[in-house]
């Protein structure tokens, strides 16, 4: 198990919500910078995914700031509801939705994504964005988030993985674990949180080993497709 801190003695889970609050206040000027703003192309794409299908009632895990709740507000749902454990990144979010006056639309509340409240087959869709890496136990959270959704539904998962274009591979990995950690340690003065970023995604089961997780989980009709040389990569499948 990947951990931000290979000398602290608590769960993942509580070392990544500490990490997360800790560095709220910088999150999203880093994510931007550092991805050079092709994330927001990223989250657009994986809400179009929902386009076609019920989206009335939609879940965001690990909802983080609130990034991809918000663009899926361009959907015009009745309800989106977001979870995450970090209270900084929730309040940040929260800010977000209120300058945007999204906030009829749009609740965050402190949630476990491996522990969701929610009564089974309460949502028309769920999605999580650069969230299920940080999940303690992968196949848990992925199991609630099935768990929750309704037959029929769609569920959207947008995360880090590993190019596979030689040149590019080795390009991306010099940035990722030299540049992003230097960038990442200068202005949020936390030095542990981007290195933990590239190790989380290295040890990361992407593609087709991921879509192997999600069909023995149950979910169906598994996809993925690579985003930017496969910098990211999008799932989908439904239940």
């Amino acid at each position: 198990m990947v951990l931000p801190d290979l000398k602290n003695s608590e769960s993942k889970k509580a070392q990544v919500t500490n990490m997360f609050n800790s560095i709220s206040d910088r999150y999203d000027f880093l994510n931007h910078v550092l991805s050079f703003g092709i994330d927001f192309w990223w989250r657009k794409k994986a809400i179009h995914l929902l386009k076609t299908l019920p989206h009335d009632v939609i879940l965001d895990v690990a909802t983080g700031t609130a990034d991809l709740a918000i663009q899926s507000a361009s959907l015009s749902p009745k309800k989106i509801v977001g979870i995450d454990v970090s209270d900084g990144m929730l309040e940040i979010g929260r800010k977000k939705i209120n300058k945007r006056k999204l906030e009829h639309i749009i609740e965050l509340k402190k949630g476990d994504s491996e522990c969701i409240q929610f009564e089974d087959n309460f949502f028309d869709a769920v999605t999580v964005g650069f969230g299920v890496r940080n999940f303690e136990n992968l196949e848990i959270g992925l199991a609630e988030m099935l768990r929750v959704v309704k037959p029929g539904g769609r569920i959207v998962i947008l995360e880090f993985s590993k190019p596979v274009n030689f040149l590019f591979k080795y390009l991306y990995k010099f940035y990722f674990s030299a540049i992003l950690p230097f960038i990442g340690k200068k202005i949020s003065n936390n030095t542990l949180a981007y290195e933990y970023l590239p190790q989380s995604v290295y040890n990361f089961p992407n593609g087709n080993n991921f879509v192997t997780i999600l069909n023995r989980l149950g979910y169906k009709n598994v996809e993925c497709s690579t985003l930017t040389f496969g910098i990211s990569t999008l799932y989908w499948g439904s239940k």
